[in-house]
């Protein structure tokens, strides 16, 4: 019995050291896969970051325009309806949180849909790197974001006129100098009254709008 019982153990051995050879191919296999999906998220992350500080230059930089035209109803309303931002505008933004999250900017556009916003395409800048797949080592992954920048308040103008003066009336000086009010901003049942004399306490276009990332 004993040296059958030996014979067993022997033919045994080349079947341990295939199932072990395999479970390490598989192990390597996994780590492979896994390295690519780290890869990808962190370029999803450099593509979501580009894309909203694309979208967030784009808002900031209405804030002198908003400023120069405060006394145009007509510009305001166009603002919060989303008319007048440039769509060339947060692109070098983009490139650059691309570069800081170790991606490229290969795509900056803005979105054809009507919307006000930005879809940025990114690659990263290091590859899934080496690995048991074949051909990985010059592979780099690449990503796509978009950022939206949305109204969070109304406008109403003004509609008051003052009536012309009369024949023979004088205009009061002091009132020939003082601006009216273009309107205010209504925003979540906040009034914001424009004061032209006082644009120290304008609301910011961060209280303006809203700057996300789209799920579309």
């Amino acid at each position: 019995m004993t040296p059958r019982l030996h014979g067993d153990s022997g033919q045994a051995a080349p079947l341990y050291i295939a199932a072990v050879v395999g479970l390490l191919f598989l192990a390597l296999m996994f780590f492979a896969f896994g390295q690519a999906d780290v890869r990808r998220n962190e370029t999803q992350t450099a593509a979501d970051a580009a894309a909203l500080a694309a979208a967030k230059e784009s808002r900031d930089g209405l804030e002198d325009a908003l400023r120069l035209h405060i006394l145009d109803p007509d510009w305001l309303k166009d603002l919060i309806d989303g008319d007048v931002w440039n769509p060339e505008a947060g692109c070098a933004e983009a490139s650059r949180f691309a570069a800081e999250n170790d991606a490229q900017r290969i795509g900056c556009a803005p979105l054809a849909d009507g919307r006000w916003g930005v879809t940025v395409r990114v690659k990263s800048e290091k590859s899934v790197g080496k690995s048991i797949v074949e051909g990985t080592e010059g592979k780099y992954a690449e990503a796509t974001a978009t950022a939206v920048v949305e109204t969070r308040c109304g406008f109403e103008p003004n509609e008051a006129t003052e009536e012309p003066p009369t024949d023979g009336e004088d205009e009061d000086p002091d009132e020939k100098e003082e601006k009216p009010s273009p309107g205010r901003f209504l925003c979540d049942g906040e009034k914001w009254v424009i004061d032209p004399t006082r644009l120290d306490l304008l609301p910011d276009m961060a209280d303006l709008f809203d700057v996300h990332l789209a799920k579309d």
